[in-house]
């Protein structure tokens, strides 16, 4: 992809590849979502779910598994795939997002290097501290309707420049 991605427009769907796999798993219980604070790493500061890039050999349903361990040092259990997200970045760099929903969670969730767990009421969450694209789609998170989407963001800002957000 060129540097200079500037409008949603600008990329190619038909043709795009992204240069990394990786997942978002939401645990969802009794009128709570478990978010994270996240610490380092790509939206390092943002509010976002526990998540990261898929390792060799493994499935989508793994990766969301030991990441939220990982991140949090609980399990989630009831897991299930819920949508998927395609992020273009301004500068070239491309990710294919898999969303999966928990209906709940083994453990009791901890702070680690990584992240800050934050349990949220749904109607409290803080969307002005999270990625621009997640008031868009959490309300099909939490309808149980599978979603896809495509977004379009500034390398240097986090800005989004553009979406399309598609229900198949």
């Amino acid at each position: 992809m060129a540097a200079t991605l500037r409008r949603f427009s600008d990329v190619d769907w038909s043709t795009w590849e992204p240069t990394e796999h990786a997942t978002l798993c939401f645990v969802i219980r009794d009128g709570e979502i478990l978010l994270i604070r996240k610490k380092r790493g790509l939206g390092a500061g943002k509010i976002n779910g526990p998540g990261g890039r898929l390792e060799p050999g493994e499935t989508l349903r793994e990766c969301a598994i030991r990441e939220t361990r990982e991140e949090l040092g609980v399990t989630p259990t009831g897991v299930e795939l819920a949508g998927e997200l395609r992020f273009q970045f301004s500068a070239g760099y491309a990710l294919h997002g898999s969303v999966f929903r928990a209906s709940g969670c083994e453990g009791k969730a901890f702070e680690t290097d990584e992240a800050r767990p934050l349990w949220t009421p749904i109607d409290r969450i803080p969307f002005q501290e999270m990625w621009a694209d997640d008031a868009l789609w959490f309300p099909h998170l939490f309808a149980k309707r599978y979603f896809a989407g495509r977004f379009l963001f500034d390398s240097d800002t986090n800005e989004m420049l553009g979406y399309a957000l598609d229900r198949p």
